[in-house]
C-alpha cells in the first residue's frame, strides 16, 4: 500500500469519526431543545407542563417577587436528627445509621400569599434538608394533613382553579367547588378525611406527613414501600375556630416563642406498606394496622427569618434522595420536583422582598 493511499484512508476515517461526533452533538442539542420546548409547552400547547402548573399558582395568588409560588409565607429552622438505627433493616441510607446529623428546614403556610394572615385552617408545612456525609442529602417536604386531595397533577391543577377565591366575595365559588368534587370523587373522599382530622393549635404540636409513597432499599437491594411522618413530642392542643384578632403572624409568633424557651422534637415514623397498598395514589390512607417503625428523633433548636437565612433559597425537591431511598410510582413526585424547579428558577431571578416574619420578630 502506498503512503498516499494510507494517508487517504486515515483522513477518511478521521472525517467519518468527526461527522459521527458532530451528529451526536446535534442529537444532544436537539434533545436539550426538546426538553426546553416541552417545559415551555411549545410542543403540547394543551398539556399540563411544570411551567403551566406554576402559572396556575401565579394566576390564583398573584406574583410576589423572590417568594416561592406555593408555601410562600415561612420561617427557617435548624437542628439535628438522632437516628436510633432501627430503620437500617429496611434502608441502607446513611441517615439511618446510628448517630446524629445536621438538619435545616422551613415551616410555612400553603398558598402563594407571603403576607397573608395566619389562620388555623390553612395547611401548614415542614420541609427538611438532612445534610449527610459524602455530599449526599435527603430533602423532604411534609404537610399537616394525612392525605393529599389530588392523585394526579391534572386533578391538583383543577382543584386550584375550582377553589380559587372569587374576586367579589374573597371565598371559593361553591358551584365550582361542588362541580370539582362531583367530577373527582377520590378528591371528595380525601377532603372528607382531612376535614375529620383535628387541627393542632400551632406549628410545634402538629404532625407532618410526606403523603407520597417511597421505597426503602436495603443492603441486599430489596425494596420496601414506605411512607413517613414526624409526630410531635410536644403535647397536642386543638386549634380554636378562628385566629386571634389583630395577630396576623400568631402561628409564627407562637413557634418563635416556644423555640426560644426550649428545643422542639418530633419522632420520625416510617409506615411499612404491604402488597396491595397503593403507592401511586396520595388520596388513600394505608390501613391503620400497618407496621410502624420509629427511626429516630428530629430536634429543632434554631429559628431565623427568611430575610437573613440561606434556607430561603433551598429548593426542597422531594426527589433529592440519598442512596437507600427511592421514588415510588406516584405521579405527583416527578410533577412536584419539576414544578419546584420552575418556581425556584423564577424566584431566584427576582429581587427579594421582605418576609412577613422579620428578623426583629424572630429575635424577640
Amino acid at each position: 500500500m502506498s503512503s498516499s493511499t494510507a494517508l487517504a484512508r486515515v483522513v477518511r476515517a478521521r472525517t467519518s469519526s468527526m461527522i459521527g461526533r458532530l451528529a451526536m452533538v446535534g442529537v444532544i442539542v436537539a434533545g436539550v431543545g426538546l426538553a426546553f420546548a416541552y417545559t415551555g409547552g411549545w410542543l403540547t400547547p394543551q398539556a399540563l407542563t411544570p411551567s403551566r402548573l406554576v402559572d396556575t399558582f401565579e394566576q390564583v395568588d398573584g406574583i410576589y417577587p423572590g417568594f416561592r409560588r406555593n408555601h410562600a409565607k415561612g420561617v427557617c429552622v435548624s437542628g439535628y436528627f438522632d437516628s436510633n438505627g432501627q430503620a437500617t433493616r429496611l434502608s441502607r441510607a446513611s441517615v439511618f445509621q446510628p448517630g446524629r446529623i445536621a438538619v435545616e428546614g422551613r415551616f410555612a403556610l400553603a398558598g402563594g400569599l407571603p403576607y397573608a394572615s395566619d389562620t388555623p385552617q390553612t395547611v401548614r408545612s415542614l420541609a427538611l434538608r438532612f445534610i449527610l456525609s459524602g455530599g449526599e442529602e435527603w430533602r423532604t417536604a411534609m404537610i399537616n394533613i394525612p392525605v393529599f386531595p389530588a392523585s394526579t397533577p391534572a386533578v391538583f391543577r383543577a382543584q386550584l382553579v375550582a377553589m380559587a377565591p372569587d374576586p367579589t366575595t374573597g371565598n371559593p365559588d361553591p358551584v365550582k367547588v361542588q362541580a370539582f368534587l362531583a367530577q373527582n370523587p377520590a378528591s371528595a373522599r380525601a377532603i372528607a378525611t382531612i376535614r375529620a382530622q383535628k387541627i393542632a393549635s400551632g406549628f410545634e404540636n402538629a404532625a407532618y406527613y410526606a403523603l407520597n409513597a417511597f421505597e426503602f432499599i436495603d443492603a441486599g437491594g430489596h425494596a420496601t414501600p414506605v411512607r413517613w411522618s414526624v409526630i410531635p413530642l410536644q403535647p397536642f392542643a386543638e386549634a380554636g375556630p378562628a385566629a386571634p384578632p389583630n395577630a396576623p403572624n400568631y402561628l409564627f409568633d407562637a413557634l418563635i416563642a416556644r423555640m426560644h424557651q426550649q428545643p422542639l422534637r418530633w419522632r420520625l415514623i416510617v409506615t411499612i406498606g404491604q402488597s396491595g397498598d397503593p403507592t401511586n395514589d396520595a388520596t388513600i390512607v394505608w390501613p391503620a394496622e400497618r407496621e410502624q417503625l420509629e427511626a429516630g428523633t428530629l430536634t429543632l433548636d434554631g429559628i431565623a427569618s427568611e430575610d437573613d437565612s440561606p434556607v430561603r433559597t433551598v429548593n426542597f425537591d422531594p426527589l433529592v434522595l440519598p442512596d437507600g431511598i427511592a421514588a415510588s410510582d406516584d405521579p405527583l413526585l416527578s410533577a412536584r420536583s419539576a414544578a419546584y424547579s420552575v418556581s425556584f428558577t423564577r424566584r431566584v431571578g427576582e429581587p427579594e422582598s421582605p418576609s412577613a416574619v422579620s428578623p426583629q420578630e424572630v429575635a424577640r
